[in-house]
């Protein structure tokens, strides 16, 4: 047993009391320098979630200060030192009101307003979030409290996440969905509460000495304030980790249940739909050719009712009908209109870069076996169009005609070769130049 503890003993390594809680107190204030460092990581970690990237918001929960203040008011519950609580809640609100300003003045003045997965990720927390940020926390103030304070500390930024929370809930007040900010405001204040727990105990087990005495009532009230803001995180999540597990279990046996039932039967399924919400569960599904009787449908309700988790489901197979088709027809000739506008789309296009083709193509080889008839000292021809800009700024184009002959044009042979090419080629503007 004395091997055990001294295993599990934090002892060892613990640095000096007085010189961590100095530092503890250091990191609280929120003025100036920290304020900006704040204000600039909540700007990052509202652009990587606007636009979805993780190595943006993880690099700005790395260099944001917000577990200061929270670590502090552990320290202060846990050594009874309520003047120093007073000012990690202060500092600890003045972060929260300029992070919620800062990332809801940019959300509403960007122009990108999707939601994106990192954002809808911070919006359902549940008791596994209480879970990262409790043992999160103990991890950190472990960390504080060591002479080699390590590299958990960045780990610890990482893993319990204030950030992206306070950003999500400034872009609910920016976009007035105030779902958003509710889960995202609950998940922050989870992460405050049981990193300053976590804290709370850790203090408690290494015998911080207190900074003043407290009778049993006081104590008594400390503990019951605790136990209060435990509860009142816990249920919540509690319930939002149980709903969540249960919408899980029911698209996995949903699944399942089309598996074997159908599709293990050569029933050929073109359309599903699933849907869960506490208070009602829905099954959609639609076949190819396969059309099911009163008799089958009472059937597969029935082992539905046999399993748990798809106890209470509507099934609905929308048969090869009518009922099907007006399930589908919106979907399908959705799909088909974009179809065909894509079809049209490039159809224009590929008419008129024919009609450019044809514009600016010549049969040169056949021109250059007529004009040799003319002028036998001709050996190449090439014919294009140009556009021009004259002085006027009005475009003209003219057709450019290079040849290759062992001795230049005379100046009337030029002429009548241009007329010819002209007529030839029914053109206004023909130009003659002679590859050198």
């Amino acid at each position: 047993m004395n091997k055990l503890t001294d295993l599990l003993s934090l002892r060892e390594g613990e640095d000096n009391k007085e010189k961590t809680l100095e530092g503890v107190i250091k990191n609280i204030s929120f003025k100036g320098a920290n304020l900006w460092i704040l204000a600039c990581a909540i700007l990052i970690a509202s652009v990587g979630l606007n636009v979805n990237s993780t190595a943006v918001i993880i690099g700005a929960m790395l260099i944001s200060p917000l577990m200061g203040p929270i670590v502090g008011a552990g320290f202060a519950l846990g050594i009874y030192d309520f003047d120093l609580l007073k000012k990690s809640l202060r500092s600890l609100l003045t972060a929260t009101l300029v992070s919620l300003t800062v990332s809801a003045v940019y959300f509403a003045v960007s122009p990108f307003k999707e939601v994106q997965s990192e954002l809808l990720a911070r919006t359902s927390p549940n008791i596994y979030d209480i879970l990262i940020a409790f043992f999160g926390g103990i991890v950190g103030v472990v960390a504080v409290t060591r002479t080699e304070k390590g590299n958990p500390i960045p780990g610890v930024a990482i893993a319990t996440a204030l950030m992206p929370p306070l950003c999500t809930a400034g872009y609910g007040l920016a976009t007035g969905q105030w779902t958003f900010f509710l889960g995202a405001f609950y998940l922050y204040c989870i992460n405050c509460v049981f990193i300053g727990i976590a804290t709370f105990l850790i203090v408690k087990y290494l015998k911080y000495p207190a900074k003043r005495q407290v009778d049993d009532r006081q104590q008594k009230q400390v503990r019951l304030t605790i136990t209060l803001l435990t509860a009142v995180m816990l249920i919540p999540s509690a319930y939002l980790a149980f709903s969540l597990y249960r919408e899980q279990q029911f698209l996995k046996n949903a699944d399942l249940f089309i598996e074997n039932e159908f599709a293990s039967k050569g029933y050929t399924v073109i359309f599903k739909k699933s849907s869960f919400t506490p208070a009602k569960k829905t099954l959609e599904l639609a076949f190819l050719t396969k059309r099911f009787s009163k008799k089958e449908i009472n059937h597969l309700d029935s082992l539905m009712e046999k399993n748990r988790f798809l106890k209470g489901t509507d099934l609905v197979i929308r048969q090869d009908t009518t009922d099907r088709f007006s399930a589908l027809k919106g979907d399908i000739l959705n799909q088909i209109k974009g179809t065909e506008n894509q079809i049209n789309a490039k159809d224009v296009k590929i008419a008129q870069l024919e009609k450019q083709l044809a514009e600016n193509s010549f049969d040169n080889v056949k021109i250059l076996k007529e004009s040799r008839i003319l002028y036998p000292s001709l050996h190449a021809l090439s014919i294009s169009n140009h556009k021009l800009v004259n002085e006027k700024d009005s475009i003209i184009q003219i057709t450019a005609v290079l040849y290759e002959a062992d001795k230049d044009l005379k100046p009337e042979e030029k002429e009548k070769f241009k007329s010819w090419l002209r007529q030839r080629l029914s053109l206004k503007n023909v130009e003659l130049y002679r590859k050198q």
